[in-house]
């Protein structure tokens, strides 16, 4: 019996690459596209010697063409962190809406099931606390952050309408933070941003106080949720994250502490729309998915810390990538 097909965009970036390597173990053909504007084949190098991966460099943005049966579609494709989307914000939004349509159009043509990775930025800000399903979000669409929480909204009522219209069997998953081997340490986000300043013997930059929150969940068992969620019936969004909420003025400390560094912690003033909240109410992922993380955050960032540091030094000190600028 021939191999399921299924494509998985974004495939070279952090949570496309490990689903590449979930999908390629559960013995499936992948096909993964990415345009690498954020990705690194890096990440999915291992891979190019196996009969069951491919790889199309395209951008989702533009008409996706796959020959051959499909049988599934999981859109990761787009620009994830600050420090992508405030540089690149046109692309940030086109994938989001362009692509997405794409991807859906691709998986009405091919009749194949959909998962598009939605993300707790379309709470915004939030006003809820813990964040579960059913409220909207507050979120600013003309500030710098609008960019990405909007796309990333549109992105969902594009998956609802094809579902509802067209009768796609669509899948959405709202991502909370999530860490792991292969983020990048200069992607602007808290966790890579803290462990890259210890390597470089630099301070830690809280911005704020300090007081705002974060729930950090590891990539294996994000991955877990995601896959059962592609596997089960279920066509409304789901949140999946941990919802073990910290301070990062207190997640500072424990990266000191992880790294037995003796820098300190410097304050910034706070970034425009930063939310001050993120927590996710995991209620219906353990309903409906049997779903709840497993790996604790000592333990999880004990592995993404030796990872960062089996990095080539000249990486602690890379510069983020420099976007070209297009319409």
């Amino acid at each position: 019996m021939s191999k399921k097909r299924v494509l998985i965009t974004g495939a070279a970036g952090f949570l496309g690459s490990h689903l590449c390597d979930r999908f390629v173990k559960e013995g499936f053909h992948v096909i993964g596209m990415d345009n690498l504007i954020t990705g690194d084949l890096r990440n999915i190098e291992h891979l190019f010697k196996l009969e069951q991966f491919e790889f199309y460099h395209h951008d989702v943005s533009k008409f996706i063409h796959v020959p051959g049966e499909l049988h599934y579609i999981l859109h990761f494709a787009s620009p994830a962190s600050p420090i992508d989307y405030l540089k690149i914000p046109i692309q940030t939004l086109k994938v989001g809406s362009l692509g997405t349509h794409n991807c859906l159009g691709l998986a009405k043509a091919k009749g194949a099931r959909i998962l598009v990775a939605s993300t707790s930025e379309i709470y915004g800000d939030p006003l809820v606390h813990p964040q579960n399903e059913e409220y909207w979000g507050n979120v600013n669409p003309v500030g710098p952050r609008g960019v990405y929480d909007e796309a990333k909204r549109f992105q969902e009522a594009m998956t609802m309408a094809y579902h509802t219209f067209h009768g796609v069997q669509t899948r959405i998953v709202r991502i909370f933070n999530t860490y792991g081997p292969r983020m990048r340490l200069n992607d602007g986000r808290a966790l890579p941003a803290f462990i890259g300043q210890a390597l470089r013997g630099e301070d830690l930059t809280v911005f704020g106080d300090g007081s705002q929150t974060r729930s950090f969940c590891f990539v294996d068992d994000l991955i877990e949720g995601i896959y059962r969620l592609l596997m089960s019936d279920y066509h409304l969004p789901v949140n999946v994250g941990n919802p073990d909420e910290i301070s990062l003025k207190d997640f500072a400390e424990e990266i000191i502490t992880l790294t037995n560094t003796t820098q300190k912690i410097v304050y910034k003033p706070l970034p425009v729309d930063d939310p001050k909240q993120r927590q996710p109410d995991i209620s219906r992922a353990k309903e409906i998915l049997g779903w709840s993380p497993k790996v604790s955050r000592k333990d999880g960032l004990k592995v993404t810390y030796e990872y960062f540091k089996s990095l080539p030094e000249e990486e602690w000190f890379k510069q983020p990538k420099e976007f070209v600028a297009k319409k």
